[in-house]
């Protein structure tokens, strides 16, 4: 794993749901691109959050909310990300210190990617990846 950088693990050419658009319409990308998560990017085409599946259903959902009223920049939360010419390990340290399972990458500004935990399960050393499961997962 020496040498690599987050671009060379994260999977490229995420889709944004834009800042303004409805929770509906983010959940409708969610299933049509079959993610569980979007980076939420502004009218400026800069990173403002990330939204989650699980955002839209607890603090929309749940809460009687309107997902097709309340706009994705409402919920936007996560402004974690990592350079693309970031190391691995710099990338996984990120994750573990916020206790995230998804993580933007950005380059020249722009999003260009996202790194998740299928993603560090293809390239970490079996060790590597149980430490990091249990640091996202337990709160560590």
């Amino acid at each position: 794993m020496s040498g690599e950088t987050a671009k060379d693990v994260m999977n490229p050419g995420c889709q944004c749901i834009g800042e303004n658009q409805s929770l509906l319409d983010a959940a409708r990308m969610m299933k049509d691109i079959g993610v569980g998560a979007l980076p939420i990017c502004g009218t400026d085409d800069r990173l403002k959050g990330i939204i989650t599946d699980r955002d839209i259903v607890v603090k929309c959902l749940a809460a009687g909310g309107d997902p097709a009223q309340i706009t994705a920049g409402e919920l936007a939360t996560g402004l974690v990300w990592v350079s693309a010419e970031a190391s691995v390990e710099e990338a996984l340290a990120k994750m573990e210190q916020n206790q995230i399972k998804r993580l933007p990458v950005i380059d020249n500004g722009r999003i260009v990617g996202m790194i998740s935990e299928a993603d560090l399960a293809k390239n970490l050393p079996d060790d590597q990846l149980a430490d990091f499961v249990h640091r996202v997962y337990a709160g560590v």
